[in-house]
């Protein structure tokens, strides 16, 4: 081997390397996410492509109003677990309740602007457990979330991340709230 060929595929190493690890510590840190279904509709909508903050509760605590990533037993029609994006209502300790079409955290009523069509079934009246949140999409009538049985309260270890950046599509891209 040529000292020339050598020197160069030192380089490429160390590029290759370089390119590995950063991969893995930007993985660490954030993932992106695909929006699947109406749920979050008018805030999130079908195929929105999101980046979400894997370190937000490695940090800190959810709090109310923030957009979460979290894993559910839930099955796609492909058999793997499905991931749902809900927003959160309350946090461990609040008391929830939901009674004719209104929610009431810790007794006062939510102001909820981004919900769409203003109504909310179900009837909630519980105190969120600790290390658990209450979560709800943001189009309640299309929106299978901690109201039901099958998804129920959202374990804070099962949350994956805050949702921080829309960046698809091009002309809604930015910050998610």
């Amino acid at each position: 081997m040529s000292e020339k060929f050598k020197k160069e595929l030192i380089e490429w190493i160390k590029v290759i390397a370089t390119a590995l690890v950063f991969a893995f510590i930007i993985t660490q840190f954030i993932r992106p996410t695909l929006v699947r279904g109406k749920s979050m509709y008018p805030t999130l909508v079908e195929n929105d492509y999101l980046i979400i903050n894997r370190m937000a509760y490695k940090i800190g605590e959810p709090k109310d109003g923030d957009i979460i990533v979290f894993k559910t037993n839930l099955l796609q029609d492909d058999g793997k677990p499905k991931d749902l994006v809900k927003r959160v209502i309350a946090t461990e300790g609040q008391h929830i309740k939901i009674e004719d079409s209104k929610v009431y955290v810790d007794d006062k009523l939510l102001d909820e602007p981004y919900i769409h069509d203003n109504y909310t079934s179900g009837d909630i009246d519980l105190i969120v457990p600790e290390g658990e949140v209450f979560a709800m999409g943001d189009n309640r009538e299309k929106s299978l979330d901690s109201r039901y049985e099958q998804v129920g309260l959202v374990k804070e270890k099962d949350i994956m991340g805050k949702v921080m950046i829309r960046l698809f599509p091009f002309n809604k891209i930015g910050t998610v709230s």
